[in-house]
C-alpha cells in the first residue's frame, strides 16, 4: 500500500474521529465542525484540529504535533506568486522561536523576554501587547537567551509560559492577567522557555535550567485557576525521599536505584528538564515528555559511585494524562554525559511496522544523539532506530533493544574526546514536521562536533554553569589568517527528509550553517522551512525541490505555521535571529549576519506588501584598546573566559552580532569600565549580572586582556581593522 494512500486513509480516519468521543459542534451530522472561537476553543477542538485546518490551535498544530496542513490552496503550482500580506515588528533584537497561534481571526504570538502579542490575523493590526516585565537577574540564568515558544489558548484565555518561571493566564481580549502561578523555586536558576499545552483541564508547562543546577519536572495546573493538580519529577529526591508527587512510586520502585547516594547530583539538582516537548495522545490517554541532560554533565562529578543509567535523564516519558502517574519510558541516552537532551520535537503517527506492515500507533523523535527513534506510543516498546546523520563518531548503533553502542573512548574525557554530534546536537529544538502523505519527516539536521574534556579544577558552580568540562580545551590561544573560515565549513546545516518506516534518507537539502528554522508541511505537497541565511523557503515535499524562497532579511530559527480566513490561506514567520546557537556559537556563523530586530511576517497568494529592511547598523569592527598581558595571562583569561562568557559571547571572542562583540568594545579597553559592567554588575538590568561571585580581580583582568589579544589576532589575520584607519 503507497504512503498516499495510507495518508488518505489516516486522514479519513481523523475526520470519522472527529465524528466520536470528541465531537466538536456541527460535527455529530456528518458536516465539517465549525471553527473554535476565541470564547470556546478548548482541548476537544485541538484534538479534532485536523479537521478545522484554517486555525492553528497549539504548537504543534494537533495534538500529535505533526506540524502538518491539511490547506491545499498554495499548492506547487501557485507558490511562486506568494507575497507579503503583512508585517508586524516585534521591536527586539534578540532571539524569536514562537509559533503563531491562530484561532477566531486574532494570531498570539510571543517574542523575547516572553512578550505576548495580539495581533489581527486578516491585517496584522496590534489588538494588545503584555508585557511580563522579566527583570535582567533573572535573564541570567538562562542558558539560551530570553526566548520564548509561544502561548497556549483555552476558552478565553492566553496561556504563557513566562522566562522567570510563572505561568500566566491572560485575557484573550484585553491581555489582562486572569491568573498567575509561580511555578518554579525562584532561588534557584529555573527558567521556562517552552510553550505550555492544554490537555483536557489542565495547563503543562516544565522548566528550563539543567546546565545551572537544578532539578527537572513537568507540572500539571488547573486551567482555570492556576492551582497545582500534579507534578512529575525526572530526577530523584536528594535524599531519595518521596516528594509527595505523581513520580514517588516509580522512583522507589525503579528510578532511585539507576543513582547512587553521592556526588554533585545531590546538591545540584541532577538535572533532567522538561525545556521543549510535550504531547498528548488521545488514543491512551498519555501525556508524552522529552526530558532533558544531565547536570552536571560529567557523570564522574555528577554520580561518582557507579554506572546507574540516572533515570530519567535524556528520556521520553509517559504518564497519565489525568493524575501524572507513570506508564513507561524509554533512554535515549543512558547516562547521559554529552547533553544529549531528548526534548526533541515528539510526534505521534500511525506507521506499517512489521511482516504484515499492520498500522501501529507510535511516537518518534529525532533527538541531539544523532539517532531517530520509532517507538511504540502505548507502551514505550522499542520499534526502530537508526543514525540519521553521516558521521557520529560517540557511538556505532543502537543494540536490539534501542541501547547505544558506545564508543570505548566517549567518556574518557580526561585525555578529551571530539564529539560528533557535540552538545548542539544532530538536531536540537527546531521542530521537525511529519507529512501522512508522503510517510516522511523533515528535520532541521545540522554537523557541529565538540571536543569534550573533564575539568582541570572543579569547574561546576551552583546557579552558574556546571558543567565540569574544560570549555577551553582545544581552543588555541592564536591561530592563522583562514581559520574562521575553515570552522564555518565545518558547521553544517540542512534540512532532511527521513523516511521512519525504512530508516533511511529520502532527500536532502544542504544550508550554510546549522541552527536552521523549524519546519511546516502542508497537504498541497510543500514543506517550509527558514533559513539562518534569511530566506523563507518552499519545497516540493516528494523531491526536495526549491520552489520558492523570500528574503526575509533576518535569520529565521522559528517555524512556520498556516491559516485560512475568508476562504484566502496565509503562511505565518516569526523572524528573529538569536537563542543559544546565536549565543554560543557565534564563531560557526557566516559572516553576513548582522543584529537584527524580530518581525512577523505573513504571507499570502498575490500579496503586495514588503518585508521591512535590514538594519544599517554597522559594527565598528577595530579595537578601541591595545593588547597587554603576557602569554600566562592570556591562557588564564581565556579559561576563565570559557568558564563564564563563551556561553554568551562566543567561543574565540567571536559574537554572532545578537550580544555585543567585546572585541570591539570601549569597555573592554577601560579598565574602570570593564569592572564596573563584570564585576560591579552595571548592566544587571540588561541581563549581564555581576561576576565578582565567580571571578578575582585577577581573573576579570586576565579575561580583558585576553579579549584584547583577540581582537588585536584579528587585526593581523585580516578580519578586522587597526585603531584609526577609516
Amino acid at each position: 500500500m503507497g504512503f498516499r494512500n495510507i495518508g488518505a486513509l489516516l486522514a479519513l480516519s481523523v475526520l470519522l474521529g472527529a465524528c466520536t468521543d470528541n465531537t466538536p459542534p456541527s460535527a455529530a451530522n456528518g458536516g465539517k465542525p465549525e471553527s473554535p472561537t476565541l470564547e470556546n476553543v478548548n482541548s476537544t477542538h485541538i484534538a479534532n484540529a485536523a479537521a478545522t485546518p484554517e486555525v492553528w490551535l497549539s504548537y504543534g498544530g494537533t495534538y500529535d504535533e505533526q506540524r502538518f496542513s491539511r490547506l491545499e490552496q498554495i499548492s506547487p503550482d501557485n507558490v511562486k506568486t506568494l507575497g507579503v500580506a503583512w508585517t508586524y515588528d516585534l521591536q527586539t533584537s534578540r532571539g524569536v522561536e514562537a509559533t503563531p497561534i491562530v484561532v477566531g481571526g486574532v494570531m498570539y504570538v510571543t517574542g523575547a523576554w516572553s512578550i505576548v502579542y495580539a495581533l489581527d490575523a486578516k491585517s496584522g493590526e496590534e489588538l494588545w501587547v503584555y508585557d511580563p516585565q522579566v527583570s535582567g537577574e533573572d535573564a541570567a540564568k538562562g542558558c539560551c537567551d530570553v526566548i520564548n515558544r509561544g502561548v497556549a489558548v483555552h476558552e478565553g484565555k492566553v496561556i504563557v509560559g513566562v522566562f522567570d518561571g510563572r505561568l500566566e493566564a491572560l485575557d484573550a481580549k484585553t491581555g489582562k492577567v486572569v491568573w498567575s502561578t509561580l511555578t518554579v523555586d525562584k532561588s534557584m536558576p529555573y527558567t521556562i522557555t517552552g510553550a505550555p499545552r492544554v490537555v483536557k483541564d489542565k495547563v503543562l508547562i516544565g522548566n528550563g535550567g539543567a546546565e545551572l543546577g537544578v532539578r527537572g519536572y513537568i507540572s500539571a495546573y488547573d486551567v482555570n485557576t492556576g492551582a497545582l493538580a500534579w507534578r512529575f519529577y525526572t530526577a530523584p529526591n536528594p535524599a531519595k525521599k518521596p516528594d509527595g508527587a505523581a513520580s514517588d512510586a516509580i522512583f522507589a520502585q525503579t528510578a532511585n536505584a539507576t543513582w547512587g547516594d553521592r556526588g554533585k547530583w545531590t546538591t545540584e539538582g541532577g538535572g533532567g528538564t522538561v525545556w521543549d516537548s510535550i504531547i498528548y495522545d488521545t488514543v491512551n490517554d498519555s501525556v508524552i515528555f522529552g526530558v532533558g541532560n544531565a547536570s552536571p554533565w560529567n557523570a564522574k562529578t555528577r554520580d561518582p559511585e557507579g554506572n546507574g543509567d540516572n533515570l530519567f535523564l535524556s528520556s521520553i516519558v509517559a504518564v497519565d494524562a489525568d493524575t501524572g502517574a507513570y506508564k513507561w519510558h524509554f533512554q535515549t541516552t543512558p547516562r547521559d554525559q554529552f547533553d544529549f537532551t531528548a526534548t526533541q520535537s515528539l510526534i505521534l503517527t500511525d506507521l506499517p511496522v512489521g511482516p504484515k506492515e499492520a498500522l501501529r500507533r507510535v511516537v518518534m523523535q529525532a533527538p541531539k544523539n544523532g539517532f531517530y527513534y520509532v517507538l511504540d506510543a502505548k507502551t514505550g516498546a522499542f520499534i526502530s532506530g537508526k543514525p540519521y546523520i553521516d558521521l557520529m563518531t560517540w557511538a556505532s548503533g543502537l543494540d536490539a533493544q534501542g541501547r547505544p553502542i558506545e564508543h570505548p573512548d566517549a567518556r574518557k574525557w580526561d585525555k578529551g574526546f571530539l564529539n560528533i554530534p557535540g552538545p548542539m546536537g544532530a538536531h536540537n529544538w527546531h521542530p521537525m514536521a511529519y507529512s501522512p502523505q508522503t510517510g516522511l519527516a523533515y528535520i532541521p539536521a545540522q554537523q557541529v562536533p565538540q571536543l569534550l574534556k573533564s575539568g582541570t579544577q572543579d569547574q561546576t558552580h551552583k546557579k552558574r554553569w556546571n558543567v565540569d568540562g574544560d570549555f577551553s580545551a582545544g581552543v588555541p590561544l592564536t591561530y592563522p589568517k583562514g581559520t574562521l573560515d575553515f570552522i564555518r565549513k565545518d558547521f553544517k546545516g540542512s534540512l532532511l527528509a527521513w523516511d521512519p518506516v525504512k530508516q533511511e534518507a529520502r532527500w536532502r537539502v544542504t544550508h550554510p550553517g546549522p541552527g536552521n528554522g523549524g519546519v511546516m508541511a502542508t497537504a498541497s505537497n510543500l514543506v517550509f522551512q527558514g533559513t539562518l541565511g534569511g530566506e523563507l523557503v518552499a519545497y516540493n515535499a516528494t523531491n526536495g525541490d526549491k520552489l520558492w524562497a523570500k528574503q526575509v532579511n533576518s535569520g529565521v530559527v522559528a517555524p512556520p505555521s498556516t491559516y485560512a480566513i475568508d476562504g484566502e490561506q496565509y503562511i505565518a514567520i516569526a523572524t528573529g535571529w538569536g537563542g543559544g546557537w546565536a549565543l554560543n556559537y557565534g564563531v560557526g556563523w557566516p559572516k553576513a549576519i548582522t543584529p537584527d530586530v524580530g518581525h512577523v511576517i505573513v504571507f499570502k497568494l498575490g500579496g503586495q506588501g514588503h518585508v521591512p529592511d535590514m538594519p544599517t547598523n554597522i559594527v565598528d569592527m577595530r579595537p578601541k584598546g591595545q593588547a597587554f598581558g603576557t602569554e600566562e595571562d592570556h591562557k588564564r583569561g581565556l579559561a576563565r573566559y570559557a568558564d563564564n562568557c563563551m556561553v554568551c559571547h562566543g567561543p574565540l571572542v567571536v559574537s554572532s552580532g545578537v550580544l555585543p562583540d567585546l572585541r570591539w568594545s570601549y569597555q573592554s579597553a577601560d579598565k574602570d569600565g570593564w569592572d564596573d559592567i563584570v564585576m560591579n554588575g552595571l548592566l544587571t538590568g540588561n541581563g549581564m549580572v555581576s561576576f565578582r561571585e565567580y571571578l578575582s580581580e585577577d581573573d576579570s583582568e586576565a579575561i580583558r586582556a585576553y579579549v584584547l589579544n583577540q581582537a588585536w589576532l584579528a587585526v593581523q589575520n585580516g578580519d578586522a581593522r587597526p585603531l584609526g584607519d577609516q
